[in-house]
């Protein structure tokens, strides 16, 4: 293991998000000693291709779509450096950012994982972090969600507040999440039974159980175009994401798996 950053980004079918993630790495490289390392997902779009033209990238390519989960893993155990970032292929980092993120995981020798404030592209904050999934969590999570879409004046003022506050959090999102190497070791690294979404907030989880802490700051902020890939194939998505969040729940709330399933039978097969 060496001092310094590993940068592992995993795509499947996302050349231009790519090749825009890449170039804001390569335009405002972090300071500190780094490596870059793209895991592709076994994509058919050429992206492998244009990440190997990149100066300084080592591709990784999959015989497969492994999913996010086993994507990123197979990145970590192939980098070296004891800071691992995980980066989405949609996202755009601006001048600093990982520095700054850096800068706050280091402060505090207690603290495992980082994430930073994360907005899209028109400027409106995501809310990337949150407490531990679970259905009253979930359901107010939600609900502040659509208000917030809805632009209702409070909401907003509330999710501005919270996202421009540093804060210790149950989990942040995997769309840029900082991890010391050894809390990720030392939980296992991610669980390849979530093949998309959830695996963040379960690897958060793990990390913490280890004696870790989950650090939200703001001091740093990156541009996620959030949905590129899903807006792919959407149907896709959707039947990742039930499959993720049932075994979330089989994993940490199997009491609830029941109703679970019976509430997305209900919203697969609507009466009428």
């Amino acid at each position: 293991m060496t001092a310094g950053l590993a940068i592992v980004i995993v795509s499947y079918n996302a050349r231009r998000d790519l090749e825009r993630c890449l170039e804001s790495l390569h335009a405002r490289p972090p300071a500190m000693p780094h490596e870059i390392v793209v895991v592709d997902n076994a994509s058919t779009d050429g992206s492998a291709e244009a990440a190997r033209a990149r100066p300084g990238v080592r591709v990784m390519p999959m015989d497969r779509n492994a999913g996010f989960a086993a994507a990123n893993n197979a990145g970590i155990r192939a980098s070296s450096g004891d800071l691992v970032l995980l980066l989405n292929s949609d996202t755009i980092v601006p001048a600093g950012a990982i520095d700054r993120l850096v800068d706050r995981l280091l402060a505090d020798p207690g603290v495992g994982i980082a994430g930073p404030r994360i907005v899209d592209g028109e400027g409106r904050v995501e809310r990337s972090f949150g407490p531990m999934i679970s259905p009253l969590n979930e359901a107010r999570q939600k609900a502040i969600g659509r208000l917030y879409d809805a632009g209702v004046g409070a909401v907003v003022r509330y999710v501005e507040r919270q996202t421009r506050r540093e804060q210790f959090v149950d989990w942040v999102s995997g769309a840029c999440l900082l991890v010391r190497r050894a809390a990720a070791e030392a939980a296992g690294l991610l669980d390849e039974r979530f093949f998309l979404y959830t695996e963040d907030v379960d690897f958060c989880h793990a990390v913490r159980a280890r004696g870790f802490r989950v650090l939200f700051t703001p001091a740093a902020e990156i541009v996620h175009l959030r949905g590129r890939s899903r807006a792919a194939a959407p149907r896709a998505a959707q039947a990742a994401y039930r499959r993720s969040h049932l075994a979330f729940y089989e994993k940490h709330h199997p009491r609830w798996v029941r109703l679970l399933k019976w509430y997305v039978r209900l919203k697969a097969d609507p009466p009428g």
